[in-house]
């Protein structure tokens, strides 16, 4: 497969800017390739915003579109004037909303596709698991699979590296300075910082040799919550207080709070199935792309 001649990225949160800024940076892109990011029409009307003008000075092409609202053959007429679509908005979307999106890109006849699926091991969890939205994501893969027209690559990240430290998922808080195992201080946790993940969807834009129909396996490291408070000690210094969660404990507390998706991210990553793998295995080590691990982001400010 030739590298695309048009491209549209959906979603401009903390993955979209990066995946964008990988695209335009890329040694491999094409001079001729057009890159656009899709933009609800209300951010669009004149006059220009600051990030506007940014974007197109960037030589971006502003697409309007409501991929969570607007119709899916509206949506589908929307992203069949491009030749690859990648979805990089995923957090806090109502239920369903990826799988519309996925059967308005198969409905368009787009070429390559990228869903959103930049997180766990899927199929390792099953369906049925605490975090009810990974079924969606199963959904998904089996929508694509089902079909031959559009080409599709699923890249598997593991956590992003920022989200370790989000305090309310209640691993790393370090202004308390305490750090939490969920399931045991053995068990692993694969994770790539958002830059990272935005250079490996363009390795796989750009040089696409055998990135096509698979799952393409990425990591920025792979470490056991021991190792996590390792770091944090060695870099940080000082002392940190430790705390556990169980599995038994997790999912009780899944039980107690329904709602509450982060509970739901915890118990799936007490239990410990598809958070992790080795960075051997993964794209980037094979094709010698250096990316960020723990110690470098913790030394780093937890940037990037």
């Amino acid at each position: 497969m030739s590298p695309p001649p048009s491209i549209l990225i959906i979603g401009a949160g903390e993955l979209g800017t990066a995946i964008l800024t990988a695209l335009l940076t890329h040694p491999s892109r094409p001079p001729t390739t057009t890159i656009a990011l899709l933009r609800r029409p209300s951010t669009l009307t004149p006059p220009p915003t600051p990030e506007t003008t940014r974007l197109t000075s960037l030589g971006i092409t502003l697409e309007p579109g409501d991929f969570v609202n607007d119709p899916i053959p509206s949506l589908a007429t929307t992203f069949s004037k491009y030749h690859t679509v990648i979805q990089a908005s995923g957090f806090g979307l109502p239920p369903g909303t990826q799988s519309r999106v996925t059967s308005a890109v198969l409905q368009a006849g787009v070429k390559r596709y990228f869903p959103w699926q930049f997180g766990l091991d899927y199929p390792s969890i099953g369906k049925g698991s605490d975090q009810d939205l990974f079924d969606e994501m199963l959904s998904v893969r089996e929508k694509l699979a089902a079909q031959d027209s559009t080409r599709w690559t699923v890249v598997t990240t593991g956590l992003f590296m920022s989200f370790l430290f989000e305090k309310g998922f209640g691993v790393v808080d370090v202004e308390g300075r305490k750090v939490m195992a969920l399931g045991g201080w053995e068990n692993r946790v694969t994770v790539t910082t958002a830059g990272d993940i935005g250079r490996a969807v363009a390795e796989c834009v750009y040089v696409p040799d055998g990135t096509e129909d698979r799952v393409v396996y990425v990591a920025g490291d792979t470490v056991s919550y021991g190792e996590v408070a390792e770091v944090l000690e060695r870099v940080l210094g000082g002392e940190w207080e430790r705390g556990f969660l169980g599995v038994e404990e997790a999912g009780e507390e899944v039980r107690r709070k329904p709602g509450d998706g982060m509970v739901k991210y915890r118990s799936v990553f007490a239990a410990g199935k598809g958070t992790a793998w080795e960075v051997e295995r993964t794209m980037n080590f094979e094709r010698g792309m250096k990316m960020v691990g723990l110690e470098e982001y913790v030394k780093g400010g937890m940037k990037g």
